[in-house]
């Protein structure tokens, strides 16, 4: 019923999966870990992706009906029952079917921590009257990014940190030169990063701009700028947001991202 694969198999490249790819986008990193769990389904209508002990983010496809898709869904959490996931990340009803399987099996309780809105960018609309400049980030931003990077943490999911325990990954995102940063005068006011590329998609992650730089379209104008450069490599920008985050939402929207789907984040208790 279901077995596993490896990095290089191409059973994202199936066509049930590339029709459904852009909210499961994340599954494409995920699978890159050495690390990682990957399992697929005997008839490739499933994927489950995990690493690092994170949550594992499962596909189901939208092609099977409701029976189907539950039945499979619960034979999937029979087969793992062995494995101690933290939770579930997919489709919000797919997840809740995968929660009370494993949950129940386990005597364990679980609850929604966040839904994720997924959006792609087909084109882009450039904010006008934006001061400043998008660069490519430079090592002298540094100290600047590890504080972006806490305050990105605290915003996104409540966690707080001092900016000195993101220095290290700080100065490896920007050796890697997917790190952008808008400047007014000198001075770092938003950054934004493309995460990760695929045959078909960009995504852009990391998104901030401290509170003190909020309401003047930097974010903006930076992501659509972002979009821009992934447009011209002939991809299509995807990320997601925070369900519960209106003004995050209507930023993207506004710049042209469209609704391509939900995830629920669950946590196991």
């Amino acid at each position: 019923m279901f077995e596993r694969f490896e990095a290089d198999d191409r059973v994202l490249e199936n066509e049930r999966f590339v029709r459904e790819e852009v909210p499961n986008n994340l599954i494409h990193m995920i699978v890159q870990f050495t690390d990682a769990v990957r399992l697929t389904s005997t008839e490739r209508n499933l994927i489950l992706a995990q690493s690092g002990g994170y949550n594992p983010w499962l596909w189901v496809s939208g092609g099977l009906d409701n029976q189907q898709q539950t039945t499979l869904v619960q034979e999937l959490a029979e087969w793992v029952s062995d494995y101690d996931f933290p939770g579930i990340s997919a489709q919000p009803e797919t997840a809740k079917t995968f929660a009370e399987a494993f949950c129940g099996a386990k005597g364990k309780l679980y609850h929604t921590h966040m839904i994720l809105e997924a959006y792609q960018c087909p084109e882009v609309r450039q904010p006008a009257q934006v001061k400043g400049e998008r660069i490519q980030a430079k090592a002298k931003f540094i100290p600047v990014i590890a504080a972006f990077m806490a305050g990105f943490m605290e915003d996104a999911f409540g966690e707080k940190g001092q900016a000195e325990e993101f220095l290290k990954i700080a100065e490896e995102v920007v050796l890697s030169g997917n790190l952008y940063l808008w400047i007014v005068e000198g001075t770092p006011v938003s950054m934004a990063k493309i995460t990760h590329r695929t045959a078909r998609h960009g995504r852009i992650n990391d998104v901030f701009t401290p509170r003190s730089h909020r309401k003047q379209g930097y974010a903006s104008r930076l992501v659509a700028e972002l979009c821009a450069l992934l447009l011209a490599e002939g991809l299509t920008p995807v990320l997601y947001a925070d369900g519960k985050n209106p003004d995050s939402n209507k930023v993207y929207q506004s710049i042209g991202f469209q609704h391509a789907g939900q995830i629920a984040d669950i946590k196991f208790d």
